[in-house]
């Protein structure tokens, strides 16, 4: 008897989950309500698509180890993405200062834009077989809470009732699940959400000629100044291009305007990255976006979960996407996914229950990282800091200071941001050390570049 999978949205955690499910089923369908473009191109339904992106290497190493039929990487490489060292690549200034750019190791990160990415991981899981997109919008689950049996679809040629052995909810920001779990008896699972009103504002440009390699280049806000939250961040992307990013908080938002949005970047704490623009052919408009609240479900703590039904993605949690780690999330999640399908088989008992168990560790420490900031910003709505984080902010300014200047922080540093480690990797004993002892080199009083860098840039 054949076995049928059903995901509920084909953004990255959706085709993720697709492709961990095709080990096991017969078929997995995958219904998204938006059409999907045939290559790398903006969708409708990702409002965040058209900003910066940047794909750590804990979520890479997922993607590589989820994805059948060649390497991810390789793929991005081969259609113009950058490989970015986080040691060497990257021209950084943070609450503390600016970061030094070290010759030695450090993880390695991938720059493109988001529909490139989100088109290779959807070509690479198609091409295997055994999954199939189609266009519906899901509008409830059927069962019960001790088990869902599957979907009923809104499409336009009516509705269907889709029979499935498995379902997966990857459906985003804009997921519904809350009321469908409701629909089906499970009533206690409870939401967060903490927003600093982060505005997005972003444009693309054209490298000019002789800056093709210039660094990553990110301008931090600073979230303990007791003043609206802004940052800029110029990353290089497929076809030439640069892609600069700026944000704001509540208070500090960037604007659309073309000319205005030149001026913010100019006056952010440093002029770098209106310097780097400035210089540069725009080709397009400033594109704004204002969906960036950190939102988080907790179906880990519900009483009852119902078997063969899981949530991953954006729909378990989202994050403000200025910390880079929803993409990354999202792949883990999917392994986690994978890994319980590989251990227990489709029907194994409790197997929903353990993954949303397992994916709420990785949730977890990337909330606790992005949450941990914004309380800090003034207006931040459904947070605000306590003890605790008074305590956990005075640890990590002293460990961010220390990065400025030393090696051993900086690598203890790299493994949390890049999510190859969790937040305990700053606990252990040679990176507190490392804290108490602080920045062993004298502090940079500008941005670390070489004479030709900050020619490009048009620094003295």
């Amino acid at each position: 008897m054949s076995r049928r999978a059903v995901v509920i949205g084909a953004g990255l955690a959706g085709m993720l989950a697709a492709a961990a499910l095709s080990a096991v089923v017969d078929e997995v369908v995958v219904w998204d309500r938006d059409d999907l473009p045939d290559g790398p191109e903006h969708r409708k339904g990702l409002p965040q698509g058209r900003h910066a992106h940047l794909l750590l290497a804990g979520g890479l190493a997922a993607m590589e180890d989820l994805v059948p039929g060649g390497s991810i990487r390789e793929r991005l490489l081969a259609e113009g993405a950058r490989e970015v060292s986080l040691a060497s690549d990257m021209v950084s200034l943070g609450t503390e200062g600016w970061f030094r750019r070290w010759r030695g190791p450090g993880p390695r990160m991938l720059s493109c834009s988001r529909a490139l990415l989100d088109w290779a991981v959807r070509d690479a899981v198609l091409a295997h077989g055994g999954v199939r997109l189609r266009k519906g919008q899901v509008v409830e689950l059927a069962g019960d809470r001790r088990r869902i049996e599957g979907v009923r679809v809104s499409a336009a040629d009516g509705d269907e009732d889709v029979p499935a052995d498995f379902v997966v909810d990857a459906s985003g920001r804009g997921s519904r699940v809350g009321a469908w779990l409701r629909a089906v008896g499970v009533t206690d699972v409870r939401e967060r959400t903490v927003d600093s009103g982060l505005v997005n504002a972003t444009r693309i440009y054209r490298i000019p000629e002789g800056a093709e390699d210039f660094p990553v280049t990110v301008l931090n806000a600073d979230p303990y100044g007791s003043r609206p939250g802004r940052s800029g961040m110029v990353l290089p992307i497929e076809g030439g291009r640069w892609m600069a990013s700026l944000a704001g908080t509540r208070g500090g938002e960037p604007p659309s305007d073309p000319d205005a949005f030149l001026r913010y970047a100019l006056e952010l704490p440093h002029p770098l990255v209106g310097r780097l623009i400035a210089g540069a052919e725009p080709l397009t408009g400033v594109h704004v976006s204002r969906s960036t609240s950190n939102h988080r479900r907790y179906p880990e703590k519900a009483r009852h979960w119902p078997e063969r039904f899981v949530v991953l993605g954006d729909a378990l949690a989202s994050f403000n996407p200025a910390y880079g780690q929803g993409m990354s999330v999202a792949a883990l999640g999917a392994r986690i996914l994978a890994r319980e399908l590989e251990r227990t088989g489709l029907t194994g008992p409790g197997l929903a229950r353990k993954v949303q168990r397992g994916t709420a560790g990785v949730v977890e420490a990337a909330w606790t990282m992005a949450v941990g900031q914004d309380i800090w910003f003034p207006g931040t709505r459904g947070g605000s800091p306590g003890l605790p984080d008074r305590l956990m902010m005075r640890y990590t300014r002293r460990m961010i200071r220390a990065t400025t200047g030393s090696y051993s922080a900086a690598t203890a540093v790299w493994d949390v941001t890049s999510m190859t480690a969790g937040p305990t990797r700053l606990l252990r004993p040679r990176a507190v050390l490392a804290a108490a002892i602080g920045p062993v080199k004298r502090p940079l009083t500008g941005p670390p570049l070489s004479p030709e860098e900050r020619k490009v840039a048009g620094l003295p």
